[in-house]
Order: structure tokens, then sequence, then C-alpha cells
């Protein structure tokens, strides 16, 4: 069931100030919950979707947080949303609202996006911040311009410089290369293992949903053959494989070699931007050299059967093979860009004191979880630096 909320006004100073401040006018637009099966429905059809904004991956990566989908519509369209997640702070001294990757544009191409990308930040700003009075923590995505607009507006608007990844690069794929053109874009070591894993007698499979199970074992085998500790959000794997919504139900993408499987890629492909969620591989995946041959064709398959124009490899967690691997297959034509620093705003210096504080307090334990890690298990510790190559086009 739907609810309007508010028809928003920019109380936190006038729109001619904020104006001033961001240089742009934002569009004045209302605001609407809606329940989270509706919301997924709705944002299928965004250009900027991504997994972490779909109800069903966030409520169950953080069951116990609050999940506020909100639509934002201008002349009664809608026009973008942004899923907020409440939690609460500790001892009752507060909450925090919190969207990652969002807000999201609808159409990102029209005439008037900053305006509408402006209009809900506001919208936030004064449902969040001023309203409620909790802190407003707001991450942009990886731009794929040199400079993050996005978050530099945030900042202009009176945003705080937040919490920084310790290694906060994407790696992008151009997906509007035609095959020719994109292997001439790949770094010649990467092209070069290409040609070689062309040759042994690999076979690439689009797999259905139903042999997920496959993918799990794959998967499970790797991690106990590494000895890793897995932070990633894999647990919500069941949840988006099993979404009403196709468009938001990744991929699933085999390997093999004389019939044994020994690769496999789950892929998020909906809106403009496409997204490695999980990959897994066995013992004889890396003589093969198998994930070339698998990214090669995954990166194909989307050109040819999606509206993404993007391909979003992820990051590499310090590990110096994959910056290099990643950053082969980017090649010239595609980029590589920072995730920027989480942005927060509070209407409340108290709001803002204990909002950061809880942050810093996550963070800390964040890394330290890291260091006990690296302790148990020293393959764990990153080999990239944090500064210089990885950076690198």
């Amino acid at each position: 069931m739907s609810v309007i909320v508010d028809r928003v006004a920019h109380s936190a100073g006038s729109s001619t100030s904020v104006a001033r401040a961001t240089g742009v006018a934002a569009a004045k637009l209302e605001t609407l919950i809606v329940g989270g099966s509706e919301w997924d429905r709705t944002i299928a059809e965004f250009d900027e979707v991504c997994q972490e904004q779909m109800h069903a991956f966030a409520s169950t990566r953080w069951p116990s947080v609050m999940q506020e989908p909100m639509l934002f519509l201008h002349n009664g369209e809608v026009v973008g949303g942004a899923l907020v997640m409440v939690q609460k702070l500790p001892l009752g001294l507060g909450e925090i609202a919190v969207a990652k990757w969002a807000p999201m544009l609808k159409d990102a191409s029209r005439p008037d996006a900053v305006a509408i990308q402006a209009g809900m930040v506001e919208a936030m700003v004064a449902t969040y911040a001023e309203n409620r009075g909790h802190m407003l923590s707001v991450l942009p995505r990886a731009s794929l311009t040199e400079t993050n607009h996005d978050y530099d507006r945030l900042i202009a608007r009176g945003f705080k410089r937040g919490s920084v990844l310790g290694f906060p690069n994407r790696y992008i794929v151009n997906l509007s290369l035609s095959d020719e053109e994109q292997r001439k874009s790949f770094q010649q070591t990467w092209r070069r293992q290409l040609n070689k894993a062309e040759k042994a007698g690999l076979t690439f499979e689009h797999a259905t949903p139903e042999t997920v199970g496959d993918f799990e074992a794959l998967y499970n085998a790797m991690t106990d053959r590494k000895q890793f500790t897995d932070h990633s959000a894999y647990e919500t794997l069941p949840a988006l494989m099993s979404i009403e919504v196709p468009a938001l139900r990744p991929e699933l993408f085999y390997v093999r070699h004389e019939g044994e499987l020994v690769g496999g890629a789950l892929i998020f492909k909906a809106g403009d931007r496409a997204v490695y969620l999980y990959g897994a591989t066995n013992d004889k995946a890396l003589p093969l050299r198998a994930g070339y041959f698998m990214h090669w064709h995954i990166i194909r398959w989307l050109r040819d059967n999606t509206t993404a124009t993007w391909y979003d490899l992820g990051g590499t967690d310090g590990f110096q093979g994959l910056h290099q691997f990643k950053k082969g297959m980017v090649g010239t034509a595609g980029v590589i860009r920072p995730v920027p620093p989480v942005a927060n705003y509070a209407h409340r210096p108290l709001a803002y004191a204990f909002g950061a504080g809880a942050f810093w307090v996550r963070d800390t334990l964040y890394a330290l979880r890291r260091k006990i890690d690296g302790w148990r298990n020293p393959k764990t510790l990153p080999t990239q630096k944090r500064d210089g190559d990885e950076s690198e086009q």
C-alpha cells in the first residue's frame, strides 16, 4: 500500500540560497513511501537502479534496520527514488538515515535530470534531517567522469565528508564497443591471456536460475579452499534469485572444461550499469585462464541482451592481482573511478555528533576485524598500494 508522505518544501534555508550554494535550482517534488514489493517492481525500470537499492537485497542484508522505500514524483510522475535505511543508535541517542548509491534517477537522460537529482536530495533533507532530526548519510555511486558531481553538490549543499573506503576504486568496462573494438581496448597482456583461454577447450553457458545450486557448491568449495572470511553480501543470494521481478534477478553464467564446471558468475543486469556480484572458480580455472574467457563472453552477452552501457566489475578489496586483472579488462575504453566518501548532513548539532560518532565506532571495529583476519590468515592482507598505480587508466 502506498502513502503520500509530503509535498517537499525547502526549509533548511530558502530554495534561492540552496541554488546559490549548489549552482542548481532543485525541482520541487512529492514523496511517496511504498511497500517493498511495489518498490522493487517500480525501480526495475530506473536507469540508475542497483542491487543495494533493492528491497529484496537490503531487507536480507540488514534485517534489523527499518527500510523506507521512498519514490519521488514531479507533476504526478515518478522521476526517481531512494531506499532509505533508518538505524537506531545505541542508548536512544537518535537515528541515522542511510541511502547507499542513492537517490536514483528513473531517466538519467532527461534534460532536467540535475534539477530532479537536487530535488530528491532536498526531499530527503526535509524528511529525515529537518522533520525527524536524523543524521542523513548519502553515498552516491561512482561517477563515470573524473569529477563526481553528485558528491560535489552534496558538499556544496552542506553535507560533510564522512567514511571513506580503503580501496574505493571501481573498475568499469564500456559495453558500447564491437567485438573488435573491445578486444583492442583490452591491455595487451589481458588480450594475450584471452587468446590462450580461447584455445583451451572452454565453453560458455548462460544458465537458468534453477541451476544456482551448482554455483553455490562451487562458491562454497572455493571459500573453503582459500580459507578467507567472507565479508560479502553472499547471504542475500537466495532472495536475489527468487525475486519476482525478472529484470532484477541476477543472470547466471558458467564456464566448463570437458564438461566439468570450472567457473561461474552472477551478474546484476538492470539499468544502465550492470554489476559483477559474485564469482567462483575451482583449481583448474587458473591454468585454463577461465576468468578471461568468462568475462569476455559476459561483456558480449550484456552488450547484446541488456540496456546496460557499462559493466561495473566492483573493487579489489586491496589485492594487487585483482587490480591487474580488472585494470586490463577495463582497458583504454573503460574507466576506473572511486566510490566517493559518504556525505553526512544533520540539521541539529547533536544529531550530527552522535551519528558521526557511530560511524567512527563502526569503521574502527571494521578495521580491527580486518586486522584480526590478517593475523589468522596472512593471505587476507592487502597487497595493493593505496596510492599510485591503482588509479591509473
